[in-house]
């Protein structure tokens, strides 16, 4: 390669990594330290501060856990697209459930790896992202074409998974009442009314709250 060609070479892309086992972080950080096209922006280790560390850092590329403590990957997804985040957001995870796959990418992943990766493969397909959009294992292309084959479940489906105490709240939301009014209709408190919605969310397949109020609604719950 020329001076030339060295001088109009790309910067490597910032990465921010989103886990909370400290162990996982330093194996990811000496695994992009191999990379000529990718470095290290930042670690988080909640779903929290990886919402703060974005406006922070801003980072061209987020490798982001599934299940973490507090906020998990697919909350924490939402909540980054919600605030404008646009850059790649890759699920790095151990989880292989047909419904963690599609939640990401309901919720705007841009990839799902898994953790078993060989260290090399996983780097390749992170490296790849710019030039295929995208990045996903190639052990899920099977479950991911069985699922898109798939009729999406129709209203009745997804009422089904919910809880009698989810129905509950999901009634009431779709009557435009704040988690306030909902814990103070059923008792509860508002801390426990979101960890309610999160899970009806996540069953219904759905990103927010609105989203979960207005199909309600649409559909006669009221």
């Amino acid at each position: 390669m020329s001076p030339h060609d060295m001088n109009h070479q790309a910067p490597p892309r910032g990465v921010l990594v989103v886990d909370d086992h400290p162990l996982f972080r330093r194996g990811v950080q000496q695994l992009l330290a191999m990379s000529t096209s990718l470095t290290l922006a930042g670690e988080a280790d909640s779903g929290a501060r990886a919402l703060e560390a974005c406006t922070r850092l801003t980072p061209d590329l987020i490798l982001l856990d599934m299940k973490m403590a507090g906020m998990d990957g697919i909350e924490t997804l939402t909540r980054l697209r919600e605030a404008g985040v646009a850059v790649p957001i890759v699920m790095l995870t151990v989880s292989e459930e047909q419904d963690d796959v599609l939640a990401a990418i309901r919720a705007g992943a841009s990839g799902y790896l898994l953790k078993d990766t060989d260290p090399e493969a996983l780097l390749t397909a992170i490296e790849a992202l710019d030039e295929q959009g995208d990045a996903f294992d190639p052990r899920l292309m099977g479950l991911l074409t069985r699922a898109l084959r798939e009729p999406a479940p129709g209203p009745e489906a997804l009422v089904a998974r919910l809880t009698r105490r989810e129905r509950d709240i999901l009634r009431l939301i779709a009557q435009s009442q704040s988690n306030k009014e909902v814990g103070r209709r059923l008792d509860i408190s508002e801390g426990t009314v979101k960890v309610h919605v999160r899970h009806l969310l996540k069953k219904m397949g759905m990103r927010t709250r609105t989203e979960a109020a207005v199909w309600a609604a649409r559909e006669g719950w009221k």
